[in-house]
């Protein structure tokens, strides 16, 4: 299906480019995003006509955009969730979890402008970016932790899940040799 695009794309164009793209993609995503229109001659005809009326709307959104992502970047946000002690989370964090923590800190977010490409899935802290218009976009820091506490050593740069591995040796020998003939008891059966 051939659309003309009413706002710049990432990895399609720019406004006012006339492109083909899968029907679906035109059908789901840009014709209800208000981000493209068919093609037709009508259409053509009218958005020549509201070109000017675009680019204006376009460039007060993106200035408005260029403001927020000032304030915006930077910014660490903290979310508390479960995990085990290895620092895996029973869930994971989604762009919504992320959106909702921004409007919290007293931001406006939505799910969409979050781009994670994976779910975060173990505590710490995740360089995140936030897209905030086509051509703005702006860098947070998500803390992901276990508790409040846990959150404010790991904002000061301490490492808050070390695991550390027992070795037979930091077992001790009678334990050690306790472990061997139980390992060759269970096998005599």
């Amino acid at each position: 299906m051939e659309v003309i695009l009413l706002e710049r794309v990432a990895k399609l164009g720019q406004m006012g480019d006339t492109v083909r793209v899968k029907d679906g993609y035109a059908r789901n995503f840009l014709l209800p995003g208000g981000k493209a229109l068919r093609a037709t001659e009508a259409n053509k005809s009218r958005f020549e006509s509201q070109r000017a009326q675009l680019e204006t709307r376009n460039l007060e959104t993106k200035n408005e955009a260029a403001a927020v992502a000032e304030k915006l970047n930077g910014q660490i946000f903290v979310i508390i969730r479960q995990a085990g002690e290895t620092g895996h989370l029973y869930g994971s964090v989604s762009p919504r979890d992320i959106s909702d923590a921004i409007t919290a800190g007293g931001f406006s977010a939505n799910r969409n402008q979050i781009v994670l490409r994976t779910p975060i899935k173990s505590i710490g802290l995740h360089e995140v970016p936030v897209q905030l218009h086509p051509e703005i976009s702006a860098q947070i820091t998500v803390n992901v932790a276990r508790s409040a506490a846990e959150a404010e050593r790991q904002a000061k740069g301490e490492e808050v899940n070390v695991v550390e591995e027992a070795t037979m040796d930091d077992l001790g020998l009678e334990v050690g040799a306790a472990l061997a003939d139980a390992g060759g008891s269970l096998g005599d059966r």
